[in-house]
């Protein structure tokens, strides 16, 4: 008996190096499969942006920056048994909907949500959100079959040139925290601070708030507050109080715990009395220092 013990406790002690050192996901692979090069995030996790430079969507006279709200992404999180987990984000047209999806089931890859951020937008855009567990090649070319039936360029489009700027720190004294300049944007990130799982995923989920400058002091602003179900009604009340629409309120994964609601928003004016109007709804949010 004890022998046998020896023998299943060195296996289990084998086992956990092995895992320990388990070789990283093919990153590369990855890339070369999709055709765009991501960006490692600090989580550990590989980011590949695809804004949808194709389209020209406008909305209350503002034509959107395709990284400001036509930014599709898909991120491929390493597991501990070498697999990966990649979930993310498609900006579709109405056309492309149905035959993105049916490629994405296809290969393996769960729809979580398909829904409308923003309200109004010429023409309208539709917003997918998916998860998918597997070998990292194998998601990356199902994800690529799917791009493929899109309009969505090739290769990632040249930012644009230096134009209007935004006053950064006026806007970062009304929210309390640093922007970060993204090309022409300003972009505020506020993470959660819970332990959030997806049947036994870890989920990284957070406030965005992105700013387009429009000329002079001028900017309009999106993004999505990530909320606790006690949350939402409070941040709703919060933003209606200061001018601040609210167009979408919804999930986008299927089974995290605790469950993260998202709510989307739309406002345009001075940039920083739009940053002073949205500091009461994320004053009532939980994040991170």
């Amino acid at each position: 008996m004890l022998r046998q013990l020896k023998i299943l406790t060195a296996a289990l002690c084998l086992a956990m190096a092995g895992a320990a050192h388990a070789a990283p996901p093919d990153w590369t692979g990855i890339a070369q499969t999709i055709g765009r090069t991501g960006a490692l995030l600090p989580r550990g996790a590989y980011r590949i942006d695809l804004p949808r430079a194709d389209l020209s969507v406008t909305l209350d006279g503002v034509r959107l920056d395709p990284a400001f709200a036509l930014g599709s992404f898909a991120a491929f999180d390493p597991m501990e048994d070498g697999s990966v987990l990649v979930s993310g984000d498609l900006v579709l047209t109405e056309r492309e909907v149905g035959p993105v999806m049916a490629r994405l089931v296809e290969g393996g890859i769960e729809i979580t949500a398909l829904h409308q951020h923003l309200l109004r937008a010429v023409p309208p855009v539709m917003y997918m959100h998916f998860m998918g567990r597997g070998g990292a090649v194998a998601l990356a070319k199902t994800l690529r079959a799917a791009l493929d039936l899109t309009g969505t360029p090739a290769r990632t489009p040249e930012p644009p040139g230096a134009g209007d700027v935004l006053d950064v720190p006026a806007m970062d004294r009304e929210l309390g925290a640093k922007g970060r300049a993204a090309g022409r944007l300003v972009q505020y990130l506020y993470r959660r601070p819970e332990a959030i799982r997806d049947r036994g995923m870890p989920i990284a989920a957070g406030t965005v708030l992105v700013f387009q400058p429009l000329g002079g002091a001028r900017a309009a602003t999106t993004g999505d507050f990530a909320l606790l179900a006690g949350e939402v009604g409070p941040v709703v009340r919060a933003l209606l109080a200061n001018g601040i629409e609210v167009t979408a309120v919804h999930n986008h994964m299927l089974s995290e715990e605790p469950r993260v609601f998202y709510l989307h928003f739309w406002a345009v004016g001075d940039a920083a009395m739009l940053a002073r109007k949205l500091r009461p709804a994320v004053d009532l949010i939980a994040h991170r220092p």
